[in-house]
């Protein structure tokens, strides 16, 4: 099998608009309308998941391989996978009892939970896309406008990367938030992947990087 190639960017270091691209997305509402398909499936998330259980959300789950492993590794938990590929999740495995699986865009479904009061126990980003342009700051999650709904749906958060720059960026991105004392940045050496990208990059020698922080 071949070996994956790690992303390759101009920046030598964060990009230097990330500080006030993330202070103006704290500071003011993202209003872009939300999508039709993402709301069903926010009301598809509601009526499945357990009431009064936590939630663990695995944000971009692809073909669920990764939301499977979550739900196992939080049997107490609701596991919620969420994923804007039809494709994908047309791949799904059989998922536990505890899994649930919802198509949808990441953005609108983070400000339609966080609109409902959503608190989350934890979430995962699991190997994003890392839009490795520097023309492409905006489309990384911590430089996305929905960047403090994500933040305000609380719990563990949890980056995973192979992009070390991604990984920088982000908790520079958390203690603009003002998250800092609870950020952990740390090179990952997992003994059994997540998900089957962590397997991939894993298998190509890739240094792998997790971000973690407690949001309340």
């Amino acid at each position: 099998m071949a070996a994956s190639r790690l992303p390759e960017s101009a920046q030598t270091g964060p990009h230097p608009h990330l500080g006030g691209v993330v202070r103006r997305h704290l500071e003011s509402p993202w209003r872009q309308p939300l999508r039709g398909f993402s709301e069903a499936a926010f009301a598809q998330a509601e009526r499945a998941l357990a009431p009064g259980r936590p939630v663990v959300l695995d944000a971009g789950c692809g073909n669920a391989i990764s939301t499977t492993s979550l739900a196992e590794r939080f049997p107490d938990c609701e596991v919620l996978g969420i994923d804007r590929s039809a494709a994908r999740l047309g791949r799904i495995p059989p998922l536990p009892e505890n899994a649930h699986v919802v198509r949808a865009e990441l953005g609108d479904f983070w400000r339609l939970a966080h609109r409902a009061g959503w608190r989350l126990e934890r979430q995962y980003l699991l190997y994003p896309n890392p839009w490795p342009k520097p023309a492409q700051l905006r489309r990384r999650w911590h430089a996305h406008p929905v960047w403090p709904h994500l933040l305000a749906l609380g719990g563990v958060l949890e980056l995973r990367t192979n992009f070390a720059l991604y990984a920088e960026e982000f908790a520079l991105a958390l203690e603009i938030a003002g998250h800092l004392p609870d950020v952990q940045v740390l090179s990952l050496t997992p003994e059994q992947a997540l998900s089957p990208f962590e397997a991939k990059y894993a298998r190509s020698g890739h240094d792998l990087y997790c971000v973690r922080a407690c949001l309340g």
